[in-house]
């Protein structure tokens, strides 16, 4: 069942229904400044940082769900509504919701009152704009009120929550003309504030949420709604919120526009923090005020971020038969790679903001899907994570974004953490060709100075410095798979499995990471060739073709890849477990790395996958499911079977069987794989997939589950990158080497071909792919402007525009 369209033409989505199975939503900003809004205008803001500077209040598994927001209520004759649905849950005659690059516009229809909300954060400011557009379409004149509100948060979300014995007694607010301001704490540290404001003269306000709702009240009827008059309250202590109140009428025909703005201000000297006794320096938001206080101004700064989007994803853009595949490719997955770029895991309806800071393997995997977009923002963001490693290549789990400083609660210890930094690396280094990175100055956490170089030189060494009796890489806490807690053997309740380590001499080993270690590998050494450094290259060459025997010897089983050793030196994904007995992490990455290519072990894994973890709706992360808690595994046994990372669809790590399939030729199966997930393929079963069908979700309920099919933890996943790079890299095969840029389509052999525009190192490469001969794999000729060329690879880059035909065969 679906609840909406795609609108191709607009890059929308178009939701038809508000009470969509679970809210679908949207982000605003790309900088500094995030939104969060659902479909029936739910969600938050907060600057940078959504633990540390949260700007409006949310309330997460609530009842009922999707609790908070910026809401609007229209009041005529005694009676009132919501024009975006929520929160009054109003019998609309007509609902739409859009919901486009930046921006959602929702539309409604009520008793012949014709409403057009847009929510928007302008490129360059802090700040989210409402345009809110009323007409009347009957035949009599209206007097309407409209009312707004919206609750701040007391800018440390957690503290919000939870310590109430102090701010239900600091809360403060100013309130000049139309403009609230929310000023709490500002006599202390602070030196920012927020603001809400509109721009005509208003007949009420309140700032006091008490005031505004009752007590006994919810966000559904408000009480002051409902007698139609605010109080003008002014919040001291308790719980401080905005509302404004416009009296107004409508003759027949007309339409009234109003512009809401909500804003961040900081202050960066202490001397120009105040105006006056208690009051706050206000220039900066009035000036922001001014810059977007007519439509004709809002509209000017709405082109300018439709512009700016147009421009980001005119990168790569695919003409295909399939406008699923088109939508994916062009518009939804690039959209949600730049998304997961500016926020990792930190903030969506399923992150709280709380917990989750800027992760270091989280964010050098989601670089893999941005690089080619925002070159320069993905270099500083690479640099900022090189200065969370510590000298012996490993690193702070997660950083916070406002100070940039390693998380201490996590700490460090995910020995797969030091290979996504190369990964990342030569990613940027692929895409640009900008070797001077290397030599960036950027000291490890330590203070150390050190060159990006010397931490890729440290990471790579980590793995060499810490190997097991096998010779393979010992996981410490975890490696991707967080929950294959091999070191843990936690018994207590509410222990963090990520942190405990009863075994602390765990020679636990992963299969995964000596995959990673092998398909990363190739790319340091041709880094350290760049560099002129040889004799790194050379002790690189070694410890591959010594890892590569290790795997080889010990990393086998009968049909496909271990996944690991335990504590006790048990194989783990073996055939013959009691649970687990195959894995697909070191499925993918093992294949990735070069192993099974010559002795067909490679494709009979592949095989072993298709068999034992494909389903209907993707392939499980692990099969059979563990029934029983594992003492020796951990987190990974505690969640029922078929949910998680117990036999869950794992989004995420499905592309990299897609890639291994391209890897071996095999078109078809790439593509199954590929289209079982991509989210526009899901759009017809809405009503079970549940999460938003425009974007990824990290997980699937897997066959064992109760909800086989139903998607959990949408939007902020790596799952974004990595199916843009098995896509656009390994399917479509138009992929980024050091070289140049190299041409390997491995495709469905029914496909006749397809055409793609991409920009690659200031070049404008327009390269049509024909398939005459029906096959999945193979290149007879590729023809760079009528010219033939030797091999796959692309290496002059002199011409402003480069036309490139492929003929397949």
């Amino acid at each position: 069942m679906k609840y909406g369209h795609f609108d191709d033409l607009k890059n929308e989505y178009v939701i038809e229904r508000p009470d969509t199975p679970y809210p679908w939503i949207n982000y605003l900003g790309s900088k500094n400044f995030f939104s969060l809004i659902s479909n029936t205008a739910g969600g938050y803001n907060f600057y940078k940082d959504a633990s540390k500077r949260r700007l409006t209040r949310y309330r997460y598994n609530n009842v009922p769900v999707d609790n908070g927001g910026r809401y609007y209520y229209i009041y005529e004759d005694g009676k009132f509504f919501s024009p975006t649905w929520a929160p009054t849950y109003s019998n609309l005659d007509d609902y739409k919701c859009r919901h486009g690059l930046g921006y959602t516009i929702i539309e409604s229809n009520n008793n012949n009152l014709k409403t057009e909300l847009k929510f928007f954060v302008p490129e360059n400011d802090n700040t989210e704009l409402h345009h809110f557009k009323i007409k009347n379409l009957a035949d009599k004149t209206r007097n309407l009120k409209l009312f707004s509100l919206l609750e701040f948060c007391l800018y440390d979300a957690l503290d919000d929550m939870t310590n109430f014995q102090r701010n239900f007694n600091t809360a403060e607010v100013e309130i000049d003309g139309a403009t609230i301001y929310h000023k709490t704490e500002y006599r202390e540290r602070r030196n920012h504030y927020t603001f809400f404001t509109v721009n005509q003269d208003i007949a009420g306000f309140d700032t006091d949420r008490e005031s505004f709702l009752g007590l006994y009240n919810s966000f559904a009827n408000p009480a002051a709604v409902e007698d139609g008059q605010l109080h003008n309250s002014v919040a001291h202590g308790w719980s401080p919120i905005a509302a404004h109140q416009l009296d107004f009428s409508l003759s027949p025909g007309e339409e009234k526009e109003f512009i809401f703005q909500f804003g961040y201000v900081e202050i960066e000297s202490k001397a120009d923090k105040w105006s006056g006794p208690n009051s706050i320096n206000k220039q900066p938001a009035e000036a922001l005020i001014e810059k977007y206080n007519t439509p004709t101004k809002v509209n000017n700064a709405f082109t300018e971020l439709e512009d700016y989007w147009q421009d980001l994803l005119s990168g790569f853009k695919l003409e295909h038969a399939d406008p699923r595949l088109e939508r994916m490719v062009n518009t939804w997955n690039q959209y949600q790679c730049m998304v997961t770029y500016n926020l990792a895991r930190s903030a969506s309806y399923f992150e709280s903001g709380i917990s989750r800071g800027i992760g270091f393997r989280d964010s050098n995997q989601d670089l893999l899907g941005s690089a080619h977009l925002i070159p320069k923002r993905v270099k500083t963001r690479l640099l900022d994570l090189a200065a969370t490693q510590f000298e012996d290549g490993s690193a702070y789990h997660q950083y916070q974004p406002l100070t940039k400083k390693g998380n201490d609660k996590i700490g460090s210890g995910f020995n797969d953490d030091p290979l996504w930094l190369i990964f990342a690396t030569a990613a940027y280094l692929k895409e640009t060709g900008d070797y001077s990175i290397l030599t960036e100055e950027v000291p490890f956490n330590s203070g150390k100075k050190a060159s990006l170089f010397d931490h890729l030189v440290a990471s790579f060494e980590h793995v060499i410095n810490n190997l097991g009796p096998h010779d393979l890489p010992l996981i410490g806490h975890a490696d991707w798979n967080d929950c294959l807690n091999l070191s843990a053997f936690s018994e207590k309740p509410g222990e963090s499995f990520q942190t405990v380590s009863n075994k602390s001499d765990s020679p636990a080993e992963s299969i995964m990471i000596a995959g990673m270690f092998l398909t990363v590998g190739p790319d340091y050494i041709k880094i350290c060739q760049q560099q002129n450094k040889q004799d790194l290259a050379e002790k690189a060459k070694k410890a591959i073709s010594t890892m590569k025997q290790a795997v080889n010897k010990y990393g086998r089983d009968q049909e496909w890849f271990l996944r690991a050793y335990d504590y006790f030196g048990d194989k783990i994904g073996a055939k013959g477990n009691q649970y687990a007995e195959i894995f697909i992490e070191p499925q993918g990455f093992c294949i990735m790395g070069g192993l099974g290519l010559d002795d067909g072990f490679a494709s009979k894994t592949l095989a072993a996958v298709n068999q034992h973890l494909n389903s209907e709706h993707g392939l499980m992360i692990l099969n059979p499911t563990i029934k029983e808690y594992q003492l020796n595994l951990g987190e990974i046994s505690s969640y029922p079977p078929g949910y998680k990372e117990n036999g869950a669809i794992f989004c995420h790590n499905n592309p990299w069987i897609i890639i291994a399939e391209t890897i071996v030729g095999n078109g078809e199966r790439a593509f199954e794989y590929y289209s079982k997930i991509a989210p526009a393929y899901r759009e017809e079963i809405s009503d079970l997939h549940r999460t938003e069908p425009y974007v990824y979700s990290q997980m699937i309920a897997g066959q064992d589950a109760a909800d086989f099919g139903e998607a959990k933890n949408s939007w902020l996943t790596g799952t974004a990158a990595w199916n843009f790079v098995a896509i656009s890299q390994w399917i479509l095969g138009i992929r980024p080497e050091f070289e140049g840029l190299k041409i390997d389509p491995v495709i469905p052999a029914s496909w006749d071909g397809f055409k793609v525009k991409r920009k690659f190192r200031d070049t404008d490469f327009e390269i049509t792919v024909k398939n005459p001969d029906h096959v999945s794999q193979g290149i007879k000729k590729i023809l760079v402007n009528g010219q033939k060329i030797k091999g796959q690879v692309i290496k002059d880059f002199k011409q402003k525009k480069v036309e490139v035909e492929v003929i397949m065969g």
